[in-house]
């Protein structure tokens, strides 16, 4: 067994005990940390099969935006799922197997790869030399050429889901206080600040159940 198949055992073992832990673990924000380094063991297995533009996406959009997006809902709502987990064990033998049958033939589809002598290098022959193309060049200028109009049409489609998720949630409330800076442009001292004329002196009125002899003086 050389090196590259002993990372690829190590890297599997972490990520079986990582999901695991994601599904059985009490507190929902240390089931969450487990997803991450669940996340951060599959990235790995990308990099070993020679993915990096994947392994590096997995990172920064699931590690880097998701999962730190769902550790501050639930940290902010407190969300109790003793309720939801109940009946878990119940489910459990068929859970388990189910995640061990895909396991098995994740295992016998990738394997086929690290029997191999020596993994395949994307290349190409320019004139008389050969020289070895990158993965994540390669995606670039096939997924900004021949792919560009559905690469459009998809960030279009988020911008609307961005948009639209903005305005579902962006709802006046009567207990918040805001500024509206249209309002403060068109604001006048006269609208603000009001002089009132006070004599500079002036006597204390007198309590009325004084005796007569200080009303007299």
């Amino acid at each position: 067994m050389d090196a590259q198949t002993g990372l690829f055992y190590a890297f599997a073992a972490v990520l079986l005990v990582a999901a695991f832990k994601v599904i059985t673990a009490r507190n929902p924000v240390h089931a969450a940390l487990y997803l991450v380094l669940a996340f951060f063991q599959a990235s790995a297995l990308w990099i070993l099969l020679k993915a990096e533009f994947l392994a590096i996406t997995l990172v920064l959009v699931y590690v880097g935006a998701v999962m730190v997006l769902f550790l501050f809902v639930v940290m902010m709502l407190d969300i109790n799922l003793d309720g939801v987990r109940k009946g878990f064990w119940q489910h459990f033998p068929l859970a388990a197997a189910a995640g061990a049958l895909i396991a098995l033939e994740m295992s016998a589809v990738l394997m086929g790869g690290f029997r191999l002598a020596e993994p395949p290098k994307a290349a190409a022959v320019v004139g008389q030399a050969v020289v070895e193309l990158s993965n994540t060049k390669e995606l670039g200028k096939l997924l900004y050429s021949q792919y560009l109009y559905p690469l459009e049409v998809a960030a279009v489609i988020l911008l609307v889901a961005i948009i639209a998720a903005i305005a579902l949630t962006l709802r006046e409330r009567k207990d918040s206080k805001h500024i509206d800076p249209a309002d403060q442009i068109r604001v006048k001292r006269a609208d603000r600040v009001r002089l009132v004329k006070v004599n500079p002196t002036m006597a204390a009125p007198l309590p009325q159940d004084a005796p007569d002899e200080e009303k007299k003086a």
